[in-house]
């Protein structure tokens, strides 16, 4: 069926597209968060011409299709608005035919490990520890990762001595059965990453995300051939010729895409195949809870080189305060330390109608 119409619900921090085909079947998807109303004028402006009357069928040909039409224009916003779009489409996908998304990627509902995933730097290391050991409790996470270095810190850390507090004060805590992650965020030179990531290790932790400044691949290469944790990285990267260096130099050892980011399911499928050709293990970036989470928890139930977990953000409605109040039904609840996908069709989600009204409305269509 062809793409009718293709409608926008924005504010700073979220946006929604509805896609809608001639025949009148919908599909939402989402634009990355953060400047989502920028996003939507980039998809309106540079994405719908392109869309409007096509195929939805065609989708794998459009995602590859608009970066050419719009070559001038490469970079973030332009995926970040294509994923809009992408996850549109396959939630009408699903919603035809009756099934979840994960079911089209050829794999199954049902649950995945998380991983607590702490965004916070504001907070001591006895501070994460008792907050993860009441997680743990609660909910039944045995994965927890915490925030080392300060972000793009040029190796200066939140105050003397926090990193190096971090891991030791956790595990002594939590014990020696949980798994342990870290993320420097991009804030450390090889030297110091490779001082601490010896550190970690000998403390038990298994990931050490984005170590260096995450453009500066060769410094993160140096990282990832000392040390004998897995380094990760790629959240930030949405171009494809960064991905066949990071993945065919072996810059880390667990590759990171975000959904959203790089533009969408039929993007990120293409790295993770990548990346099982290479034999790397695909853990992604999904460090909120707007749908990046959902998106990502039907994808690691159908790809053959899902990472150990789920990446799962604890932080509230005070530190993230625009994640809560948009969906009528919560797809993230956790039980055991599992999340779940369900059987429901395509994503499994309903955006709440008050929130809709409340939000910036636009709309591309095929003239009448």
């Amino acid at each position: 069926m062809k793409i009718h119409r293709l409608e926008t619900f924005c504010n700073r921090y979220v946006g929604f597209l509805r896609v809608t085909d001639e025949a009148g079947n919908a599909g939402w998807g989402q634009f990355s968060t953060y400047h989502s109303d920028i996003t939507a004028t980039v998809f309106h402006r540079q994405v719908a011409p392109y869309a409007l009357g096509r195929d939805t069928d065609e989708l794998e040909q459009l995602v590859a299709l608009i970066p050419e039409k719009e070559h001038k224009f490469p970079g973030s916003y332009l995926q970040r608005a294509i994923g809009g779009l992408d996850t549109a489409i396959w939630d009408l996908r699903g919603r035809v035919a009756g099934v979840p998304v994960a079911v089209l990627l050829g794999g199954t509902a049902g649950p995945i490990r998380a991983y607590a995933s702490s965004m916070r730097r504001d907070i001591s290391p006895e501070q994460e520890a008792e907050r993860f050991s009441r997680l743990r409790d609660e909910h039944g996470f045995d994965a927890f990762k915490f925030r080392v270095a300060n972000e793009c810190g040029h190796d200066v850390d939140v105050y003397p001595g926090r990193s190096e507090a971090m891991a030791p004060t956790i595990r002594k805590a939590l014990g020696p059965d949980v798994s342990l992650l870290a993320d420097g965020n991009s804030g450390l030179s090889p030297a110091r990453a490779i001082e601490l990531g010896r550190q970690l290790q000998d403390n038990g932790v298994e990931h050490f995300e984005e170590p260096c400044p995450y453009w500066e691949l060769e410094q993160t290469r140096q990282v990832t051939e000392a040390l004998d944790l897995d380094v990760t990285g790629g959240e930030q990267d949405c171009e494809f010729v960064v991905w066949k260096e990071i993945i065919g130099r072996r810059i880390v050892n667990v590759a990171q895409p975000d959904i959203l980011y790089l533009g969408g399911i039929c993007r990120t499928l293409q790295v993770c195949k990548m990346a099982e050709q290479a034999g790397m293990p695909i853990t992604p970036h999904a460090a909120n809870l707007g749908l990046v989470t959902l998106f990502t928890m039907h994808l690691l139930r159908a790809i053959p080189n899902a990472g150990k977990y789920l990446e799962f953000s604890i932080e509230d409605a005070g530190f993230y305060p625009w994640q809560y109040g948009v969906l009528r039904n919560d797809p993230y609840r956790i039980d055991g330390g599992m999340a779940r996908v369900s059987d429901a069709p395509g994503w499994g989600f309903e955006v709440d109608p008050e929130w809709l009204a409340r939000s910036e409305y636009a709309v591309s269509e095929v003239a009448a």
